[in-house]
């Protein structure tokens, strides 16, 4: 069984869908601390005036704040702003209603905090490319299993059953690879697609919002979502 353990991401690009397709579990990874900067609650998106973030703004943040705490700015009505620049920034798409009514089912969900929103972004997605309809989401919260670090990320692999452990680029950091092997666990890294497809304004880059798929290929964009894996070995070779 494969498991995967990520923290939320807003409107995610479509490597972060390939991710989903390779779990039978997608643990949302949302009690450890948020980092700014971070996708937690922002991504990019083209426009004719170049590449934009769409930004969810956060309300009271304090240092050391985990991610499910994190609360929304409800101050201004910024998701009416995010749906006017998509409008403008993808007049121009062949699917841009499908794009729009996504974003604004999103939007018309009750969401306080940040990991609900993202949360909510990324289901919203597979459930229109109709991917993850097999795979299994929970919370973190839910295991009970404290600690932190690739200990922590071990402990729930195991207490989810799960054999094979599917990861992005960044965990090469930290993980503890030799204990997954001990354990009778696969660590296989994440071999992102960036499949081109015809995007609006400019030289195509896959480092953009899933929203700019769907707005430009519709459904059958989950035809450019080509989920691959490499053992860790082979991708720590190359590093």
């Amino acid at each position: 069984m494969r498991v995967v353990i990520s923290q939320a991401m807003f409107f995610p690009w479509p490597g972060f869908l390939e991710q989903v397709c390779q779990a039978d579990v997608f643990v949302h990874y949302n009690d450890v601390q948020f980092s700014k900067g971070s996708f937690t609650n922002r991504v990019q998106v083209k426009t004719a005036a170049g590449v934009r973030w769409l930004t969810a703004p956060l309300s009271g943040l304090e240092l050391g704040q985990r991610i499910e705490d994190v609360r929304l700015d409800t101050r201004n009505d910024w998701r009416a702003r995010h749906q006017e620049l998509m409008r403008q920034a993808y007049a121009d798409a062949p699917c841009r209603d499908d794009m729009l009514a996504v974003l604004a089912d999103v939007y018309d969900t009750p969401c306080d905090t940040i990991a609900s929103l993202s949360d909510r972004s990324l289901r919203s997605l597979c459930d229109y490319f109709g991917i993850g309809q097999k795979t299994r989401f929970i919370h973190v919260g839910e295991l009970g299993i404290g600690g932190s670090g690739s200990q922590r990320v071990l402990n729930i692999v195991q207490a989810l059953g799960g054999d094979t452990y599917v990861t992005g680029l960044g965990a090469r950091n930290y993980l503890d690879h030799c204990a997954f092997e001990r354990a009778g666990i696969e660590v296989r890294y994440m071999n992102y697609s960036k499949t081109p497809y015809a995007q609006l304004h400019g030289a195509f880059t896959p480092f953009v919002s899933s929203l700019d798929l769907l707005a430009n290929c519709g459904r059958e964009g989950s035809g450019l979502i080509q989920p691959s894996t490499v053992s860790w070995r082979e991708f720590l070779k190359d590093e």
